[in-house]
């Protein structure tokens, strides 16, 4: 069939050119029709050129017969100047018929009517109104759209719900119509309704500029104890307590006040919830970058209680600077239960550096020093001493011994089954005790057995035991012997006699 209609219908090259252009400007007027329909709806929107300026509109051509008005006001900017010209295409929206002529906005400062047919096309194509307030009722102000009187409550004014009549009284400005009942005789505006809208597009411009790891500027708008909320220009983020600063801030007051300019770096985003996460410690300088050279091992430092727990007591030194007295470095030489047995929060103590790990933001500390505790005398081979497990390494376990030294216990001298987790088993703080296997003074090493402790006592067991069999043998054997000398001489008495 497709080979019939070939034949009977040839095409040549020219025609199918031919054919190309008339669908391209077929294209083209469809295109142009479309957006300047014939008919239109109320808050249909329109693109068009403006082909004149006359009087107090904007005249725009709708379809090359027909012309479409809009109030020159629309385009007057701030300082009074229009900012349109013939042949600017501009977008707007079909308000209503007045007059035999098209009356179009562009929505921003709301169409200027005269009647309720006005009124009511305006309501039904959701299109804004302009409206002057002339008085102050119950509940709210009286505006006048035309000749027509309407009514705006109280919070539908601003976004703030303003009852101040002075500064609304004689101005004009645009409304949307949110009621339009018994026949004009009701009609209920809002100015709030537009200027949500128009905030929400300004958040959304903002919001598209706005990314995880800028740092903007932004003014203090509340102060809650829980942080701060910023004004970053009509969009909020919250500062949380724990942002503001490196040290402990425990009353957002006592560091940022409202109306303050602060500069915040953003951390986290979340639109979804509409959360917008601000830190101000992220903009100021990392004090642990320092920390090193400030603490070295082994100084004496000063510093304030803050916390504790039951693994140790946290000092603070600065702000943002804290440090940990682990248990077994709070008891000086004796074991405890809690850190609450030594200090309490709010103590101020002198406290010694025994190590600083700037990458991992952490300070220990104690309340000795390693080179007071380095001198204490080295125990004898076979002591049975008191210890306290400081850490569990894959190789064995290392304690505190209760004069301040430190030991180490082989896996093979723990008296545990192969494999065993330590670290588990024996948790940092367990009490142990122990018996020293080696002293190494020069380098100052004490290694140590847990097994061995139970196999000494034991072997003293055994010897007490064999002292005592010993003993008591000793004793039969001296008595045996004065026995036999008794009955010797009791015999040469009987002879002599």
């Amino acid at each position: 069939m497709s080979e019939e209609k070939i034949e009977m219908n040839p095409q040549k090259e020219g025609d199918t050119i031919e054919n190309t252009e008339e669908e391209e400007s077929f294209a083209l007027l469809f295109e142009k029709t479309s957006k300047l329909p014939g008919r239109l709806d109320p808050g249909q929107k329109v693109v068009s050129k403006v082909v004149s300026i006359s009087g107090d509109f904007v005249y725009v051509d709708m379809d090359g017969k027909s012309e479409g008005a809009i109030d020159l006001k629309e385009f007057k900017d701030e300082k009074g100047n229009y900012s349109i010209q013939i042949g600017d295409e501009i977008e707007a929206f079909f308000a209503s018929f007045q007059n035999g002529v098209k009356r179009l906005t562009t929505m921003k400062h709301g169409l200027s009517i005269l009647n309720l047919g006005g009124i009511h096309d305006a309501y039904d194509a959701n299109l804004p109104v302009s409206g002057k307030v002339t008085g102050e009722l119950k509940g709210g102000f009286e505006v006048h759209i035309g000749k027509a009187r309407c009514f705006c409550p109280f919070s539908q004014m601003d976004l703030k719900g303003s009852r101040e009549k002075e500064a609304y009284l004689g101005q004009v400005f645009s409304f949307k119509v949110v009621e339009y009942g018994e026949d004009g005789r009701n009609i209920i505006l809002s100015r709030r309704a537009l200027l949500e809208e128009e905030r929400e597009i300004e958040l959304e411009k903002v919001r598209q500029t706005l990314e995880v790891g800028m740092e903007v500027e932004g003014t203090i708008r509340s102060i809650l104890k829980f942080g701060a909320f910023i004004d970053l220009g009509g969009i909020d983020g919250l500062i949380p307590l724990s942002e503001i600063g490196w040290g402990r801030t425990e009353n957002t007051e006592d560091v940022l006040s409202v109306g303050q300019k602060v500069t915040v770096k953003i951390i986290g985003i979340d639109w979804g919830k509409n959360r917008l996460t601000l830190s101000l410690k992220a903009t100021q300088l990392d004090p642990f970058l320092s920390v090193a050279e400030k603490y070295p091992v082994d100084s004496q430092v000063h510093g304030t209680i803050v916390r504790l727990t039951p693994f140790g007591a946290f000092v603070n030194l600065e702000p943002g600077i804290d440090g940990l007295i682990h248990i077994s470095r709070l008891g000086a030489g004796r074991r405890i239960k809690h850190p609450k047995e030594v200090v309490e929060e709010g103590q101020v103590v002198d406290v010694y550096v025994h190590d600083v790990d700037p990458k991992n933001k952490r300070i220990s500390l104690s309340m000795e020093s390693r080179l007071k505790r380095e001198n204490v005398d080295m125990p004898q081979v076979s002591d049975i001493l008191d210890s306290v497990v400081e850490k569990a390494l894959p190789s064995g376990v290392i304690v505190r011994l209760l004069d301040g030294a430190t030991g180490f216990i082989p896996n093979s001298e723990m008296g545990t089954p192969r494999g065993s987790n330590h670290n588990k088993m024996f948790p940092v703080g367990t009490a142990m005790q122990v018996i020293v296997k080696e002293v190494n003074s020069a380098r100052n090493r004490i290694t140590l057995s847990r097994s061995g402790v139970s196999e000494k006592l034991e072997q003293e067991e055994l010897n007490k035991y064999r002292d005592k069999i010993v003993k008591d043998e000793k004793t039969d054997s001296s008595l045996g012997s004065l026995g036999e000398l008794i009955k010797a001489a009791m015999e040469k008495n009987k002879k002599t006699g």
